[in-house]
């Protein structure tokens, strides 16, 4: 029997719209997916730049009007990868258009924002994604299945971090993520730490958060300056439901650092570290070692860690960035034509919006908040 059409219809052709396009041409080929993927229609700022991108990722059709892209009858799902002010005007107008909605992180710049779009998705009955894709490592879902199988012990403590470098020139200019309707640290790259954080240990009850401007003014390229009011590094202390402590940090003026998304796990029995520079590994402590024989030994993904086997026959030989949004896309395809619960939907990026805001509020209060 024929598979059903799933027609994609992505709004931005950045960074993340490109990433997202090579995790649909992936996920195609190394998963058995319930639907076709048909890219439709790429939506961009000017018609020449989404024609550009049409042309370049294979997409049928182009645009410069993303509401008239939304409102396609054609389009079954709207892929939003457009700067963070813009992700609620755009999940609320394809979520009215009765529309499945792909959205990057974060999901939108206020908890409030995100509560209207998460309410307004269970409502219309459809489908939803926010774009979390470092959640779908092999490696982290083998940390998770040890730390539940008690191979840890109990959980003591964690830490996360989540740090580049991408801000840390100060002669770089005013962005959108310095916009305070939808930037900062702690927003951009920290909600990736707290959503590891919960991933790996579940739900976070408290917060105590310190929130920094490092770098209080930016040119704004045309001659002048602006002031910077969100934060370039975001700290929090971290209070778990299941007893255990911790801490995360998003901090992007992190010299050096590209991609540094690391966490620590400590528990009576054992130890996990892991570091997104070398995403392919995990390693792993146990007290249960012989004296003299103990140490951190390093666990190599290999096809046993599912679904790595689907991109390669060979442990060693590691997968990548794009492939992580591959198995999101596959996670997703599967929640619409195959009846499986949503990866990330949007009431899960409401909680970490929640959490985002929590800090940023404990920051300026300087006290320990619940969440």
């Amino acid at each position: 029997m024929d598979k059903p059409v799933l027609r994609v219809g992505l709004i931005g052709s950045g960074f993340m719209g490109k990433a997202h396009v090579f995790g649909y041409a992936t996920a195609e080929k190394v998963f058995d997916l319930p639907a076709r993927i048909e890219l439709h229609t790429v939506a961009d700022i000017t018609d020449d730049a989404a024609a550009r991108a049409a042309h370049a990722f294979g997409f049928a059709n182009a645009t410069s009007d993303w509401r008239a892209m939304v409102a396609n009858p054609e389009i079954d799902v709207v892929n939003i990868t457009s700067p963070n002010a813009l992700h609620k005007e755009m999940a609320l107008a394809a979520i009215a258009a009765g529309k499945h909605v792909y959205c990057e992180k974060p999901l939108a710049p206020t908890a409030a924002d995100a509560l209207e779009m998460t309410e307004a998705a269970e409502r219309a009955g459809v489908k939803t994604q926010v774009g979390f894709n470092y959640l779908c490592n092999p490696m982290l879902k083998l940390a998770r299945e040890m730390i539940e199988a008690g191979e840890l012990g109990e959980i003591r403590g964690y830490r996360g971090l989540h740090a580049e470098d991408y801000m840390a020139d100060a002669s770089g200019c005013y962005t959108f993520r310095h916009d305070p309707a939808g930037g900062g640290a702690l927003a951009d790259i920290g909600s990736h730490a707290l959503a590891t954080a919960e991933f790996l240990l579940g739900p976070i009850s408290r917060v105590m958060g310190d929130c920094v401007t490092m770098i209080p003014q930016r040119p704004d390229g045309y001659g002048g300056k602006r002031d910077v009011e969100v934060d370039d590094v975001g700290r929090a202390f971290l209070r778990f439901a299941n007893g255990a402590t911790g801490s995360i940090e998003g901090n992007w003026i992190a010299t050096g650092r590209k991609m540094q998304h690391d966490f620590e796990v400590y528990g009576t029995k054992g130890a996990l570290c892991f570091s997104q520079e070398r995403f392919n590994e995990l390693h792993f402590f146990s007290t249960a070692d012989a004296p003299g024989r103990q140490g951190f030994r390093r666990i190599e993904a290999a096809p046993t860690h599912a679904p790595y086997g689907n991109f390669c026959v060979a442990a060693g030989h590691q997968i990548g960035f794009n492939d992580l949004k591959a198995v999101e896309v596959a996670g997703y395809v599967n929640a619409i034509h195959g009846g499986a619960d949503e990866p990330f939907n949007f009431r899960k990026g409401l909680g970490i919006q929640t959490l985002v805001e929590r800090i940023q509020q404990s920051s300026r209060e300087e006290r320990w908040l619940d969440v």
